[in-house]
């Protein structure tokens, strides 16, 4: 999260300043745009837009199986993770495009000093994996899904069977709506599908303990993102059988709610 990682550094160059939306100071700043946004999955761009002020897209999930792209990654500071693009976290690879090459040369600088440098192994597998789907989506074969088809169904099926238990707690929890959209990347309009689910409990409940101390569920309360306890994040990216699991023991929180 954004305002630990702030904190922790302690650079007197900046500090954190809070929500965009709340932001009235007449000084430079830079704004953080995470789009779909994490925990919510919320289409977002820049709000404050004063003279002065830098913007840097996080774009870690835009990427088809979660969300329609509706118009090209064009900004002029833009981050990107491999590990949310395809799965592989374990290879701790991310990336930048910046249009600045001043600024490039000194974020380059930046992760010699901090970390000397990333492990080569790791940028040798990231690129042999995407080059992979990069051929897999340019030449299709006729017979089964591309990377991105395939991910876009897994998470599809995955948030309708986690709207149909969420109908069934009558009332216990609620989740976002999503607009369709068309997506240029597939030619058709998509729905989103994000890799977190957005929860929001009934008022008067802390969602996060009660799914933790309840159900064994463990969550990301929403005090972390900055709102209050009735909301929670909880992750649409598990195994299979991990999945199914959670889908089990949140149909089973609704009785022990309603017991009460």
């Amino acid at each position: 999260s954004y305002p630990e990682e702030t904190k922790f550094l302690r650079s007197e160059l900046y500090k954190w300043a809070g929500d965009a939306n709340c932001y009235d100071r007449d000084e430079p700043y830079i704004e953080v745009v995470t789009s779909p946004n994490n925990p919510d999955g919320s289409i977002r761009g820049t709000v404050v837009n004063r003279e002065g002020g830098k913007a840097i897209h996080d774009l870690a999930y835009y990427w088809p199986q979660y969300a329609p792209i509706t118009s090209k990654a064009d900004h002029d500071a833009m981050l990107f993770t491999f590990s949310k693009a395809t799965g592989h976290a374990g290879t701790r690879i991310g990336w930048a495009i910046v249009k600045d090459k001043v600024i490039a040369a000194k974020m380059v600088k930046f992760i010699e000093m901090s970390s000397i440098g990333v492990s080569r192994e790791a940028q040798l597998r990231a690129a042999k994996v995407l080059g992979v789907i990069a051929d897999d989506c340019l030449n299709p074969d006729l017979k089964g899904e591309n990377f991105f088809e395939y991910g876009r169904r897994l998470m599809s099926e995955r948030w309708g069977k986690l709207r149909e238990v969420g109908m069934k707690s009558n009332g216990f929890f609620s989740l976002p709506k999503y607009p369709r959209d068309y997506c240029k990347f597939t030619g058709e309009y998509t729905d989103s599908n994000p890799a977190f689910a957005w929860l929001k409990s009934k008022e008067g409940l802390n969602c996060e303990n009660l799914l933790r101390d309840e159900s064994k569920i463990i969550t990301r309360g929403g005090p972390s993102f900055g709102v209050d306890s009735t909301y929670t994040r909880v992750s649409m990216l598990s195994r299979d059988v991990e999945f199914e699991l959670l889908l089990e023991r949140l149909a089973a929180v609704k009785g022990t709610v309603n017991g009460n």
